[in-house]
Protein backbone atom coordinates (compact mmCIF):
# COMPACT_ATOMS: atom_id res chain seq x y z
CA UNK A 1 0.00 0.00 0.00
CA UNK A 2 1.41 3.80 -0.78
CA UNK A 3 2.08 5.85 2.02
CA UNK A 4 0.65 9.27 2.34
CA UNK A 5 3.60 11.46 0.83
CA UNK A 6 2.30 14.39 2.61
CA UNK A 7 3.01 16.34 5.94
CA UNK A 8 1.68 15.05 8.98
CA UNK A 9 1.49 17.36 12.14
CA UNK A 10 0.80 15.06 15.07
CA UNK A 11 -1.72 16.92 17.25
CA UNK A 12 -0.18 14.33 20.45
CA UNK A 13 3.81 14.74 19.04
CA UNK A 14 4.90 13.42 22.21
CA UNK A 15 2.31 10.42 23.05
CA UNK A 16 3.43 6.82 22.00
CA UNK A 17 1.55 3.63 22.07
CA UNK A 18 -0.22 3.56 25.69
CA UNK A 19 1.98 1.84 29.03
CA UNK A 20 -0.93 -0.49 29.17
CA UNK A 21 -0.39 -2.01 25.61
CA UNK A 22 2.77 -2.12 25.49
CA UNK A 23 3.56 -4.37 29.03
CA UNK A 24 0.28 -6.31 27.76
CA UNK A 25 1.94 -7.39 24.10
CA UNK A 26 5.36 -7.63 25.78
CA UNK A 27 3.70 -10.18 28.43
CA UNK A 28 2.08 -12.15 26.04
CA UNK A 29 5.41 -12.43 24.34
CA UNK A 30 7.29 -13.54 26.74
CA UNK A 31 4.54 -15.81 28.30
CA UNK A 32 4.48 -13.81 31.59
CA UNK A 33 1.96 -13.42 33.94
CA UNK A 34 0.42 -10.56 33.21
CA UNK A 35 -0.51 -8.37 36.23
CA UNK A 36 -0.11 -5.02 33.89
CA UNK A 37 -3.16 -4.05 32.70
CA UNK A 38 -6.02 -3.83 34.73
CA UNK A 39 -8.78 -6.32 34.00
CA UNK A 40 -9.38 -9.29 36.02
CA UNK A 41 -8.85 -13.36 34.84
CA UNK A 42 -11.26 -15.11 36.44
CA UNK A 43 -14.98 -15.47 34.51
CA UNK A 44 -18.18 -12.84 34.70
CA UNK A 45 -21.42 -13.79 36.25
CA UNK A 46 -23.13 -16.41 33.98
CA UNK A 47 -26.78 -14.91 35.26
CA UNK A 48 -25.39 -11.15 33.26
CA UNK A 49 -24.39 -13.19 29.98
CA UNK A 50 -27.11 -15.44 30.48
CA UNK A 51 -29.51 -11.86 30.18
CA UNK A 52 -27.42 -10.25 27.29
CA UNK A 53 -28.16 -13.56 25.47
CA UNK A 54 -31.90 -13.29 26.39
CA UNK A 55 -32.00 -9.75 25.09
CA UNK A 56 -30.42 -10.83 22.11
CA UNK A 57 -33.08 -13.46 21.25
CA UNK A 58 -35.92 -10.69 22.16
CA UNK A 59 -34.59 -8.59 19.61
CA UNK A 60 -33.27 -5.90 21.16
CA UNK A 61 -30.10 -5.17 18.61
CA UNK A 62 -30.68 -2.13 16.74
CA UNK A 63 -29.87 1.52 17.88
CA UNK A 64 -30.66 2.52 21.45
CA UNK A 65 -31.98 6.07 22.03
CA UNK A 66 -28.74 8.11 22.25
CA UNK A 67 -29.11 8.72 25.83
CA UNK A 68 -29.13 5.28 27.08
CA UNK A 69 -31.33 2.39 27.21
CA UNK A 70 -34.38 4.24 29.90
CA UNK A 71 -34.69 1.32 32.17
CA UNK A 72 -30.96 1.22 32.14
CA UNK A 73 -31.09 4.88 33.36
CA UNK A 74 -33.71 4.43 35.88
CA UNK A 75 -32.03 1.77 37.33
CA UNK A 76 -28.98 4.24 37.88
CA UNK A 77 -30.91 6.88 39.15
CA UNK A 78 -32.48 4.53 42.26
CA UNK A 79 -29.19 2.91 42.61
CA UNK A 80 -27.27 6.46 42.93
CA UNK A 81 -30.83 8.14 45.21
CA UNK A 82 -30.32 4.58 47.89
CA UNK A 83 -26.47 4.60 47.79
CA UNK A 84 -26.25 8.70 47.96
CA UNK A 85 -29.38 10.07 48.98
CA UNK A 86 -29.39 12.27 45.33
CA UNK A 87 -31.70 12.15 42.89
CA UNK A 88 -30.69 12.20 38.99
CA UNK A 89 -33.32 12.80 36.81
CA UNK A 90 -33.36 9.59 34.22
CA UNK A 91 -34.40 11.70 31.63
CA UNK A 92 -31.82 14.87 31.71
CA UNK A 93 -29.04 13.95 33.97
CA UNK A 94 -28.01 10.28 33.62
CA UNK A 95 -26.44 9.26 30.03
CA UNK A 96 -24.65 5.78 28.77
CA UNK A 97 -21.55 5.90 27.25
CA UNK A 98 -19.27 3.59 25.72
CA UNK A 99 -17.17 2.87 28.70
CA UNK A 100 -15.66 5.48 30.93
CA UNK A 101 -12.98 6.59 28.87
CA UNK A 102 -15.39 7.66 26.19
CA UNK A 103 -17.53 9.25 29.01
CA UNK A 104 -14.49 11.26 30.14
CA UNK A 105 -13.22 12.40 26.44
CA UNK A 106 -16.72 13.39 25.16
CA UNK A 107 -16.85 15.78 28.93
CA UNK A 108 -13.01 17.36 28.30
CA UNK A 109 -14.59 18.11 24.56
CA UNK A 110 -17.50 19.62 25.68
CA UNK A 111 -15.99 22.11 28.01
CA UNK A 112 -12.50 23.00 27.58
CA UNK A 113 -11.33 25.75 24.81
CA UNK A 114 -8.46 26.94 23.50
CA UNK A 115 -5.89 28.20 26.36
CA UNK A 116 -8.68 26.75 29.21
CA UNK A 117 -7.01 25.55 32.25
CA UNK A 118 -7.46 21.86 33.26
CA UNK A 119 -6.17 20.57 37.29
CA UNK A 120 -4.70 17.23 36.50
CA UNK A 121 -3.62 15.27 40.17
CA UNK A 122 -0.55 12.78 38.99
CA UNK A 123 0.25 10.28 38.97
CA UNK A 124 -2.95 10.55 36.55
CA UNK A 125 -4.66 7.81 34.39
CA UNK A 126 -3.51 8.30 31.26
CA UNK A 127 -6.22 9.29 29.22
CA UNK A 128 -6.55 12.58 30.84
CA UNK A 129 -3.95 14.94 29.39
CA UNK A 130 -3.81 13.44 25.91
CA UNK A 131 -7.84 14.83 25.66
CA UNK A 132 -6.92 18.03 27.18
CA UNK A 133 -4.23 18.75 24.66
CA UNK A 134 -6.59 17.67 22.06
CA UNK A 135 -9.21 20.61 22.98
CA UNK A 136 -6.38 23.21 23.27
CA UNK A 137 -6.12 23.16 26.82
CA UNK A 138 -3.18 23.45 29.21
CA UNK A 139 -2.79 20.85 32.38
CA UNK A 140 -2.02 22.49 35.23
CA UNK A 141 -0.07 19.13 37.35
CA UNK A 142 -0.50 19.01 40.77
CA UNK A 143 1.54 16.35 42.47
CA UNK A 144 -0.07 13.76 45.33
CA UNK A 145 2.24 13.49 48.18
CA UNK A 146 4.19 10.28 49.23
CA UNK A 147 4.23 8.09 50.87
CA UNK A 148 0.23 8.06 50.92
CA UNK A 149 -0.70 9.99 47.87
CA UNK A 150 -2.57 12.65 49.43
CA UNK A 151 -3.33 15.89 47.48
CA UNK A 152 -1.88 18.85 49.01
CA UNK A 153 -4.47 21.67 49.10
CA UNK A 154 -1.90 24.54 49.12
CA UNK A 155 -0.68 23.64 45.90
CA UNK A 156 -3.96 23.42 44.34
CA UNK A 157 -4.81 26.64 45.69
CA UNK A 158 -1.79 28.36 44.22
CA UNK A 159 -2.43 26.55 40.91
CA UNK A 160 -5.77 27.82 40.18
CA UNK A 161 -6.56 31.08 38.16
CA UNK A 162 -9.53 32.82 35.93
CA UNK A 163 -8.30 30.68 33.27
CA UNK A 164 -8.83 27.25 35.10
CA UNK A 165 -12.17 25.82 33.21
CA UNK A 166 -12.05 22.14 35.04
CA UNK A 167 -10.38 20.25 38.02
CA UNK A 168 -10.37 16.12 37.74
CA UNK A 169 -10.52 13.91 40.27
CA UNK A 170 -10.37 10.44 40.43
CA UNK A 171 -11.29 8.18 43.78
CA UNK A 172 -10.36 5.55 44.23
CA UNK A 173 -7.44 5.99 42.38
CA UNK A 174 -5.80 4.71 39.56
CA UNK A 175 -2.65 3.86 39.98
CA UNK A 176 -2.02 4.31 43.73
CA UNK A 177 -5.53 2.68 45.25
CA UNK A 178 -5.85 6.22 47.52
CA UNK A 179 -9.00 7.07 48.48
CA UNK A 180 -10.28 10.46 48.90
CA UNK A 181 -11.71 11.81 52.51
CA UNK A 182 -14.34 13.99 53.38
CA UNK A 183 -12.27 16.90 54.06
CA UNK A 184 -10.79 16.83 50.44
CA UNK A 185 -14.22 16.86 48.98
CA UNK A 186 -14.79 19.84 51.89
CA UNK A 187 -11.29 21.53 50.48
CA UNK A 188 -12.88 21.40 47.20
CA UNK A 189 -16.08 22.14 47.60
CA UNK A 190 -14.92 25.41 49.93
CA UNK A 191 -12.38 26.31 47.17
CA UNK A 192 -14.33 26.25 43.64
CA UNK A 193 -17.35 28.19 45.14
CA UNK A 194 -18.56 31.02 43.28
CA UNK A 195 -16.54 30.01 40.38
CA UNK A 196 -16.90 28.78 36.76
CA UNK A 197 -15.14 25.40 37.19
CA UNK A 198 -16.28 22.29 36.43
CA UNK A 199 -15.47 19.02 37.94
CA UNK A 200 -15.03 16.11 36.38
CA UNK A 201 -15.32 13.06 39.40
CA UNK A 202 -13.94 9.69 37.72
CA UNK A 203 -15.26 7.09 40.48
CA UNK A 204 -15.29 3.70 38.30
CA UNK A 205 -14.08 1.97 41.17
CA UNK A 206 -16.65 2.73 43.39
CA UNK A 207 -17.63 -0.25 45.02
CA UNK A 208 -14.04 -1.25 45.03
CA UNK A 209 -13.44 0.43 48.41
CA UNK A 210 -11.62 -1.49 51.45
CA UNK A 211 -10.92 -1.33 55.11
CA UNK A 212 -14.79 -0.28 56.21
CA UNK A 213 -13.97 3.31 54.30
CA UNK A 214 -16.89 4.64 52.77
CA UNK A 215 -17.00 5.64 49.19
CA UNK A 216 -16.44 9.87 48.85
CA UNK A 217 -18.80 10.55 45.64
CA UNK A 218 -19.08 14.12 44.85
CA UNK A 219 -22.91 13.22 44.85
CA UNK A 220 -22.53 13.46 48.40
CA UNK A 221 -21.32 17.26 48.21
CA UNK A 222 -24.62 19.37 47.34
CA UNK A 223 -21.65 22.80 46.86
CA UNK A 224 -20.02 20.02 43.92
CA UNK A 225 -23.19 18.22 42.70
CA UNK A 226 -24.43 21.40 41.24
CA UNK A 227 -20.87 21.81 38.72
CA UNK A 228 -19.65 17.97 38.49
CA UNK A 229 -19.82 15.02 36.04
CA UNK A 230 -19.37 11.96 37.79
CA UNK A 231 -18.05 8.87 35.84
CA UNK A 232 -19.39 5.48 36.54
CA UNK A 233 -17.91 2.16 34.87
CA UNK A 234 -19.74 -1.57 34.68
CA UNK A 235 -17.29 -2.69 32.73
CA UNK A 236 -15.27 -2.39 36.09
CA UNK A 237 -17.99 -3.25 38.41
CA UNK A 238 -18.89 -6.20 36.88
CA UNK A 239 -15.62 -7.51 35.87
CA UNK A 240 -16.14 -7.28 32.08
CA UNK A 241 -13.95 -4.79 31.02
CA UNK A 242 -14.44 -5.63 27.19
CA UNK A 243 -18.09 -4.36 27.10
CA UNK A 244 -16.94 -1.14 27.42
CA UNK A 245 -20.56 0.34 28.99
CA UNK A 246 -20.35 3.25 31.17
CA UNK A 247 -22.07 6.44 32.20
CA UNK A 248 -22.36 9.87 33.39
CA UNK A 249 -24.10 11.64 35.90
CA UNK A 250 -24.44 15.50 35.73
CA UNK A 251 -27.15 18.48 36.40
CA UNK A 252 -29.37 19.02 33.74
CA UNK A 253 -27.59 22.14 32.48
CA UNK A 254 -24.41 20.02 31.83
CA UNK A 255 -25.91 17.08 30.42
CA UNK A 256 -27.56 18.85 27.95
CA UNK A 257 -24.11 20.10 26.23
CA UNK A 258 -22.20 16.93 27.49
CA UNK A 259 -25.08 15.22 25.09
CA UNK A 260 -24.45 17.68 21.93
CA UNK A 261 -21.07 16.01 21.82
CA UNK A 262 -21.95 12.64 22.62
CA UNK A 263 -24.59 12.42 20.08
CA UNK A 264 -21.15 12.73 17.46
CA UNK A 265 -18.84 10.91 19.08
CA UNK A 266 -20.62 7.72 19.53
CA UNK A 267 -24.43 8.55 19.74
CA UNK A 268 -25.80 4.94 20.97
CA UNK A 269 -24.35 2.07 22.96
CA UNK A 270 -24.76 -1.72 22.86
CA UNK A 271 -28.12 -2.25 23.09
CA UNK A 272 -28.93 -5.90 24.37
CA UNK A 273 -26.02 -5.39 27.09
CA UNK A 274 -27.55 -2.64 29.11
CA UNK A 275 -31.09 -4.18 29.13
CA UNK A 276 -29.05 -6.95 30.34
CA UNK A 277 -27.41 -4.86 33.34
CA UNK A 278 -30.65 -2.80 33.74
CA UNK A 279 -32.00 -6.32 35.13
CA UNK A 280 -28.81 -7.36 36.86
CA UNK A 281 -28.91 -4.27 38.57
CA UNK A 282 -32.48 -5.39 40.15
CA UNK A 283 -30.48 -7.54 42.64
CA UNK A 284 -28.01 -4.82 45.04
CA UNK A 285 -26.19 -7.62 46.28
CA UNK A 286 -24.50 -7.96 42.50
CA UNK A 287 -22.49 -5.10 43.54
CA UNK A 288 -22.96 -4.27 46.90
CA UNK A 289 -20.88 -7.46 47.80
CA UNK A 290 -17.66 -6.24 45.53
CA UNK A 291 -15.82 -4.36 48.07
CA UNK A 292 -15.72 -7.99 50.47
CA UNK A 293 -14.80 -10.02 47.66
CA UNK A 294 -11.41 -7.68 46.03
CA UNK A 295 -10.47 -6.59 49.70
CA UNK A 296 -10.08 -10.81 49.86
CA UNK A 297 -7.81 -10.96 46.99
CA UNK A 298 -5.74 -7.88 48.09
CA UNK A 299 -5.06 -9.61 51.32
CA UNK A 300 -4.67 -12.56 50.25
CA UNK A 301 -2.12 -11.16 47.38
CA UNK A 302 -0.52 -9.46 50.36
CA UNK A 303 0.02 -12.37 52.63
CA UNK A 304 1.72 -13.96 49.78
CA UNK A 305 3.99 -11.90 48.97
CA UNK A 306 4.81 -11.33 53.22
CA UNK A 307 8.73 -13.50 52.63
CA UNK A 308 9.65 -10.55 49.25
CA UNK A 309 11.77 -7.63 49.70
CA UNK A 310 8.99 -6.00 47.57
CA UNK A 311 7.22 -3.31 50.28
CA UNK A 312 3.39 -2.42 49.71
CA UNK A 313 2.47 0.29 49.80
CA UNK A 314 -1.56 0.66 51.08
CA UNK A 315 -4.34 0.37 48.36
CA UNK A 316 -7.31 1.01 50.30
CA UNK A 317 -9.41 0.97 46.56
CA UNK A 318 -9.01 -0.17 43.23
CA UNK A 319 -7.46 -3.39 42.19
CA UNK A 320 -4.19 -2.78 42.33
CA UNK A 321 -1.34 -2.24 44.68
CA UNK A 322 1.69 -0.65 44.70
CA UNK A 323 4.78 -2.47 45.08
CA UNK A 324 8.25 -0.64 46.01
CA UNK A 325 11.64 -2.18 44.84
CA UNK A 326 13.85 -0.10 46.46
CA UNK A 327 15.73 -3.12 48.69
CA UNK A 328 16.09 -4.90 45.30
CA UNK A 329 17.82 -2.83 42.67
CA UNK A 330 18.31 1.00 41.78
CA UNK A 331 16.94 0.25 38.33
CA UNK A 332 14.40 2.81 36.97
CA UNK A 333 11.29 1.68 36.70
CA UNK A 334 10.39 1.31 33.55
CA UNK A 335 13.83 -0.88 33.28
CA UNK A 336 13.11 -3.15 35.76
CA UNK A 337 9.03 -3.53 34.98
CA UNK A 338 10.65 -4.95 31.51
CA UNK A 339 13.06 -7.13 33.04
CA UNK A 340 10.39 -8.74 35.28
CA UNK A 341 8.92 -9.41 32.37
CA UNK A 342 12.23 -10.91 30.18
CA UNK A 343 13.31 -12.70 33.23
CA UNK A 344 11.14 -13.54 35.68
CA UNK A 345 8.01 -13.68 33.44
CA UNK A 346 5.55 -11.71 35.63
CA UNK A 347 4.05 -8.37 33.91
CA UNK A 348 3.61 -4.87 35.73
CA UNK A 349 3.01 -1.21 35.31
CA UNK A 350 5.71 1.32 36.25
CA UNK A 351 4.18 4.24 38.09
CA UNK A 352 7.00 6.52 36.90
CA UNK A 353 5.11 6.64 33.27
CA UNK A 354 1.49 8.41 35.28
CA UNK A 355 3.67 11.30 35.49
CA UNK A 356 4.38 13.82 33.25
CA UNK A 357 8.00 13.99 33.91
CA UNK A 358 9.06 10.41 34.59
CA UNK A 359 8.92 10.96 38.68
CA UNK A 360 10.57 7.54 39.12
CA UNK A 361 10.04 6.32 42.79
CA UNK A 362 11.11 2.29 42.29
CA UNK A 363 7.41 1.46 42.66
CA UNK A 364 5.65 -0.42 40.32
CA UNK A 365 2.07 -1.46 40.06
CA UNK A 366 0.16 -4.71 40.22
CA UNK A 367 -3.25 -6.07 39.27
CA UNK A 368 -4.62 -8.48 41.80
CA UNK A 369 -8.03 -8.56 39.91
CA UNK A 370 -6.84 -12.24 39.38
CA UNK A 371 -8.27 -16.18 40.37
CA UNK A 372 -6.12 -17.20 43.60
CA UNK A 373 -4.08 -19.39 41.01
CA UNK A 374 -2.69 -16.55 39.35
CA UNK A 375 -1.81 -14.84 42.28
CA UNK A 376 -0.24 -17.56 43.99
CA UNK A 377 1.92 -17.84 40.38
CA UNK A 378 3.08 -14.70 40.78
CA UNK A 379 3.65 -14.42 44.06
CA UNK A 380 5.74 -17.29 44.21
CA UNK A 381 7.89 -15.26 41.31
CA UNK A 382 8.21 -12.46 43.41
CA UNK A 383 9.33 -13.94 46.17
CA UNK A 384 12.18 -15.23 44.35
CA UNK A 385 13.45 -11.75 43.14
Amino acid sequence: MDKFSGTIQSKLQKTGTSIFAVMSKLAAEHKAINLSQGFPDFPISGKLIGYVNKYMKMGYNQYAPMPGVQVLREMISKKTEKTYNIYYDPEKEINITAGATQAIFTIISTFVRDEDEVIVFEPAYDSYVPSVKLQGGLVKYATLKSPDYHIDWNQVTRLISSRTRMIIINSPHNPTGSVLKPEDLKKLENLIKNTDIIVLSDEVYEYLIYDGLRHESVCRYPGLVSRSFVVGSFGKTFHATGWKLGYVLAPENLMAEFRKIHQFNVFACNTPIQHAIAEYLKDKSNYEGLSRFYQQKRDYFLTLIESSRFNPIPSYGTYFQLLDYSRITDEKETDFAVRLVKEYQIASIPVSVFYHRMTDRKVLRFCFAKTDETLEKAAKILCKI
